[in-house]
């Protein structure tokens, strides 16, 4: 029961690790000016403590050492850049800097989790003035983790929250942000973190922890010192903004794993992957460069969907070596949803959320709610790539949507 699509590991390995970085330099750059004028350019260090919940009994202490996971500590080195003052995104998006970092991850417990490497695309900006040295700002982080040691039922059979070798990491933090001098800022703050795989494969519990962060940034570049730190040395003229609509048509592939549970059984992680495609279209209400929003028609196949209630060899004990199935109706396998959708609109990444239900669909794994989590990385004008991240009934992990978009009516630099 195979979709013929590839779309799998290798692919969120590619679509995380790349995010088109290197192509938005050239795309967002405006001017004759050489590109090295057009870019201050950042380094920075960050250090995060911090806890680790308890979400699963492995943490709690059911592990090979039967001592509770609490602690966990990342060290990131990060490169990012910001636009000057004198091109468009420098004047309308003053603050927001873009880049990627590399992580190095420990949770005190090597022999069952690994010491873990993390590569990935990162945003910050301001979020509110508090002095004209310190301000609230903003960073996620969206990228891949690797090095994990994943479950295995003879040689680490305990650890039943990780089941693979390469997970993805998404993080959010909120820092107050320092200027101590024009070219160098010190940042604190508090931040979250998430590690799954997206049911790519089994288990897949996820793993969460909050913490706090401190670290330095370095700017460098750009035609004024005065300029480097907040870009706003001098009055920023904005063009008045005239609100529109814009449409977004997105198609996603990916991959998952599926676990049954026959009547009267145990249990059964059924062998082989499902493949997944889904079609989004979007209108949206552009209210501000910064913000836009509205609703979207969801549909999705699932091939696993629903194949719990067609399980051929119900009689006795299946395993995972001679589970068999009856293929489901397509009606039961395909969805087609409502969503509300809000969006942060920075320079080349915008970030979506969306909450929504199906309403055409048939059978349990397809009657429910279901959250997303996007990002779209802007490759041209009108053309971005899409990787999300679904929920069910706001708890459960579903399946990632890899895949590419089309904006219809996008403006340009107003």
């Amino acid at each position: 029961m195979q979709l013929p699509m590839k779309i799998n590991r290798l692919a969120l390995r590619l679509c995380m690790c790349a995010l088109v970085l290197l192509r938005a330099l050239s795309l967002y750059a405006d001017g004759k000016d050489s590109l090295s004028r057009k870019m201050i350019h950042m380094a920075g260090i960050d250090v995060k403590p911090a806890y680790v919940f308890p979400t699963h009994e492995f943490f709690a202490g059911n592990n090979a050492t039967f001592s509770p996971i609490r602690k966990n500590l990342s060290v990131h080195l990060k490169y990012g850049f910001k636009f000057a003052p004198d091109t468009y995104f420098g004047r309308m998006y003053p603050h927001a800097v873009q880049g990627i970092g590399v992580g190095y991850n420990t949770f005190f417990h090597s022999s069952e989790l690994g010491n873990t490497w993390s590569v990935y695309a990162f945003q910050t900006s301001r979020i509110a003035s508090l002095t004209p040295r310190l301000s609230l700002d903003y960073e996620w982080n969206f990228g891949a983790s690797f090095g994990w040691k994943k479950y295995d039922a003879e040689s680490n059979p305990y650890n039943r929250v990780v089941g693979s070798k390469m997970n993805a990491y998404i993080h959010l933090s909120f820092l107050l942000n320092w200027q101590l001098d024009a070219q160098t800022n010190l940042r604190a703050g508090i931040g979250a973190t998430h590690f799954s795989n997206g049911n790519t494969a089994y288990p897949n519990a996820g793993v969460n922890t909050l913490g706090a962060s401190i670290g330095l940034t370095r700017y460098f570049g750009g035609t004024s010192r005065a300029t480097l730190a907040d870009g706003s040395s001098g009055i920023v003229r904005r063009p008045p903004f005239k609100p529109y609509v814009s449409y977004d048509l997105i198609v996603y592939g990916a991959t998952r794993k599926k676990g049954v549970f026959p009547e009267g059984g145990n249990p059964v992680l059924v062998p082989g992957s499902f493949g997944i495609l889904g079609l989004n279209f979007t209108p949206m209400y552009n209210f501000s460069r910064y913000f836009r929003a509205g609703a979207s028609v969801d549909a999705q196949y699932d091939e696993s969907a629903n194949i719990s209630s067609y399980i051929a060899n119900s009689v006795g004990q299946p395993d995972a070596e001679t589970i068999k199935f009856y293929r489901p109706p397509f009606r039961e396998q395909f969805a087609v949803g409502l969503s509300v959708r809000a969006e942060v609109v920075m320079p080349i990444f915008s970030i979506n959320l969306g909450i929504g239900r199906n309403v055409i669909c048939k059978g349990v794994d397809t009657d429910s709610f279901y959250q997303v989590l996007a990002l779209k990385t802007d490759i041209t004008k009108n053309l971005f790539l899409h990787v999300g991240y679904q929920l069910h009934d706001f708890k459960d992990p579903n399946n990632l949507m890899l895949g590419l978009g089309f904006r219809f009516n996008a403006k340009g630099r107003e």
